[in-house]
């Protein structure tokens, strides 16, 4: 029955007046969604929120991760570099610093040993009235023993020549004749050569100052005009390697390089050095320095009329110069020993012109005497141990940055003052390491350190990941729980009524406790004076009513599954009109069935609105009945729907 006048006592009353407000119809109503229901759009925005930021976390960790393991390795690398080259200096610094004290001492030596041996002689000469070259030096092997644990280096040969002028040369072969039996004992004794008699050393003597063919390597006296600087007295007392006799008398000054040599130290009057060849054992030619120490007649050393009456010589060993300067382990530095004068190998192969011309062939001076290459030499140092790399500069050039140069020998010639075409050499170490030291320090160090901080962030980012799983499971059962309840109480409230409710929630509520699980949190508490009721005024609305004619005694003969299916059939039915017609379900209690067109928003049309819903209603109820007829009994299609409209 559609009454758009009816009153509200008319819709409680069912077909047989009986009232019908069963519990049952009411669980029906709430279990019931909302056809326009959707999930909140603060929780779906939170969500994308939640998720940029795990992105944005997950981004965090993975580029710090990159940034510090890059950082570390760097570090550690550069670390490892700097302790490379800090431990170079240190060990180029003490390869520097102890060459230089040697070659000091070695010159300080020589030039003590020169003045030891020319004031003895001076004092001798004056008692005995002798002078030189007619001077024997008392105990020379005792003495030159002690100059060369002096000098602290490796001294492969230390001897004496006089200077002889060409009016003494029979007079002084006839005089170290004489002397030699003497020396040549005293050498023996304090030696304790065993494989050489003083019979055997007098027998490959010559009486005579001689030089030697270079075709067959024969002995000849000398015939060339001029002084000559013949062996004397030496140490250690052995046979000359390469003529395998004494060497007593033998003009040095056959050979070309040492004649230039001497020439600049004798007008210089100062030491003097040069690169050389000589023979350590009879088969081996090594390359080292030979230096010539002035003995003057005069223990006055700078008196201004001295004149040099003897040349000390010593042949010093590069290779074990530089031996024992460092210790076990500290391997891998170059150094490269470079002279300012460079050679020419007229020179350094040459002899005396009188010589020239009996040359074997293998010294082509021809060829030779134009030819004019540095004087360098590199050695490797690797602890005690010295290696030859090579006769020019042999360093890697990569390591010119870190290049250490000491100047460790220099005689303080003047240049200005030096005979055009002579030169007296300046030493300079220049001192590089080597990809032996370098690799000392290039180690998987660096790499260790980055790796292992990479599996710190690894680790901890999976802890993070496994803190957010957990975290984001938990806030999923959360979410689904509110979306469950705000399900709930969207189908009982409007949208607008359930938004007011939630931020009514929000807001302070005085005392008033709840728990967190507490649905009924949006139940009016009479108690809780606080809270104030949401109660809109609206003016122009229409109510629809609608009950079942005949549900009591249809339902008195059913079971409750069957009641609970009916009315569940038919109010999602009615809801869906609802829906349909911007109708707004107030209730529903028992068989009774409350909606409104008009609110929660308004609307002028809100009378037709009601009627058609009304309408539809009524169509829909006939064809629910019939279809559940089947499955409810047959007097199911006998219920009826009344309506009324309340305006």
């Amino acid at each position: 029955m559609l009454s758009k006048n009816s009153q509200h006592s008319d819709l409680r009353s069912t077909g047989n007046g009986a009232s019908t407000c069963s519990s049952s119809g009411d669980r029906s109503a709430q279990s019931t969604s909302r056809p326009d229901y959707k999930a909140p759009i603060v929780a779906k925005s939170e969500e994308r929120n939640i998720l940029r930021a795990k992105c944005l976390v997950a981004f965090i960790l993975v580029l710090a991760t990159a940034t510090v393991a890059t950082a570390a390795y760097i570090l550690v690398r550069d670390q490892a570099q700097s302790d490379f080259e800090n431990q170079f200096k240190g060990y180029a610094s003490k390869i520097a610093s102890v060459s230089k004290q040697k070659t000091d001492q070695l010159f300080d030596a020589l030039d003590a040993f020169a003045v030891m041996v020319g004031s003895q002689a001076a004092v001798e000469n004056e008692l005995l009235s002798t002078s030189w070259p007619f001077y024997t030096i008392p105990d020379f092997s005792v003495k030159a023993e002690r100059l060369v644990d002096l000098i602290g280096a490796t001294v492969t040969q230390v001897l004496v020549a006089p200077v002889v002028q060409e009016n003494e040369r029979d007079a002084w072969a006839k005089y170290a004749n004489s002397m030699n039996p003497v020396w040549y004992q005293e050498s023996l004794e304090n030696e304790g050569n065993t494989d050489l008699t003083l019979d055997l050393a007098l027998q490959r003597t010559l009486p005579f100052i001689h030089t030697y063919n270079l075709a067959d390597l024969s002995l000849g006296r000398v015939v060339r005009p001029g002084e000559v600087l013949p062996y004397y007295q030496k140490y250690p007392f052995r046979f000359e390697y390469a003529t395998n006799a004494m060497g007593t008398g033998f003009d040095l000054l056959t050979f070309l390089r040492v004649a230039d040599q001497y020439n600049t130290t004798k007008n210089e009057l100062r030491p003097n050095i040069q690169f050389s060849e000589f023979l350590i054992d009879s088969e081996t030619f090594v390359t080292g320095s030979q230096v010539l120490q002035p003995i003057y007649d005069t223990a006055d050393t700078e008196a201004e009329d001295r004149k040099i009456v003897a040349i000390l010589i010593i042949q010093l060993y590069w290779l074990e110069f530089f031996k024992t300067i460092l210790t076990q382990g500290q391997d891998g530095v170059v150094v490269v020993l470079r002279s300012d004068c460079p050679i020419d190998f007229a020179l350094f192969y040459g002899y005396n012109e009188t010589d020239v011309e009996n040359a074997p062939d293998f010294y082509d001076l021809d060829n030779l005497e134009d030819l004019v290459v540095e004087d360098v030499i590199t050695y490797q140092i690797d602890g005690p141990d010295v290696i030859l790399l090579g006769y020019e500069d042999l360093h890697d050039p990569k390591y010119d940055a870190l290049e250490v140069t000491e100047v460790f020998v220099d005689l303080g010639f003047d240049k200005k003052d030096i005979p055009e075409g002579k030169c007296v050499p300046t030493l300079t170490l220049h001192i590089y390491p080597s990809e032996k030291l370098e690799a000392i320090y290039r180690n998987s160090e660096p790499a260790i350190y980055a790796s292992a901080v990479v599996v710190i962030f690894v680790f901890t980012s999976l802890v993070f990941l496994l803190y957010v799983y957990f975290v984001g499971r938990r806030q999923r059962i959360v979410m689904d729980r509110i979306v469950k309840q705000d399900k709930i109480v969207s189908n009982v409230f409007p949208t607008a009524i359930r938004d007011r409710l939630y931020d009514a929630q929000a807001q302070p509520s005085g005392t008033r406790k709840r728990d967190s699980n507490d649905l009924a949190g949006f139940e009016d508490d009479s108690n809780d004076l606080a809270s104030a009721p949401l109660a809109d005024l609206f003016p122009s609305v229409s109510v629809v009513f609608a009950d079942i004619v005949g549900f009591t005694a249809w339902s008195s003969a059913r079971e409750p599954q069957q009641v609970f299916l009916l009315l569940e059939s038919i109010y999602h039915s009615f809801d869906k009109i609802a829906y349909r017609h911007d109708i707004f379900k107030v209730e529903t209690v028992g068989d009774c069935y409350v909606a409104a067109a008009g609110l929660p928003e308004p609307v002028d049309s809100h009378a037709v609105l009601a009627c058609e819903f009304a309408l539809d209603c009524l169509r829909k109820m006939r064809e629910s009945t019939i279809k559940l007829e089947v499955s409810l009994g047959p007097d199911t299609a006998d219920l009826a729907l009344r309506i009324g409209i309340h305006r």
